[in-house]
């Protein structure tokens, strides 16, 4: 009879112990509609009264104004705790004139949050096809990989 509690009040204690441990290393999932709420909820943050995006672009240091176009999809994960979402603004004024901004966000303040933005793509005129988006950088297994 006591080795049969013992049992049982050691086998209560295992699965307890195992339970406080699965919580203690669980890290926090997103999701595909995470990743675009926080991206709206960014975006909706930056613009002014007459939804204009201000952003410095960090080669030229220009101020761009744009106006926020869409979401590419899909969006993705990178690694175990950064996600990646890329987006179409266009220069306020010229909706051909489209930039490619890129956007990384983490959850270390325990919410998913953008660290940092970067032009993927800026404008080019060519006098056959006129706008068309021109690449900064390229991926190569998730890390950037300067073109020029």
């Amino acid at each position: 009879m006591i080795r049969t509690l013992l049992l049982i009040g050691l086998s209560g204690l295992a699965s307890t112990l195992c339970v406080a441990d699965e919580s203690a290393t669980d890290s926090r999932k997103y999701y595909v509609e995470d990743i675009k709420s926080t991206m709206m909820q960014h975006i909706e943050e930056k613009v002014d009264e007459n939804g204009v995006f201000r952003l410095r672009d960090d080669k030229t240091g220009e101020v761009l104004t744009l106006r926020f176009v869409r979401i590419h999809d899909p969006v993705r994960q990178i690694g175990s705790d950064i996600y990646f979402a890329c987006t179409d603004f266009h220069v306020v004024g010229e909706p051909d004139k489209l930039y490619d901004l890129d956007f990384w966000m983490n959850d270390k303040t325990g919410q998913l949050k953008i660290y940092q933005s970067k032009v993927h793509k800026e404008p080019r005129w060519s006098l056959l096809y006129g706008w068309y988006k021109q690449p900064r950088y390229t991926f190569v297994n998730d890390e950037i990989e300067y073109l020029y």
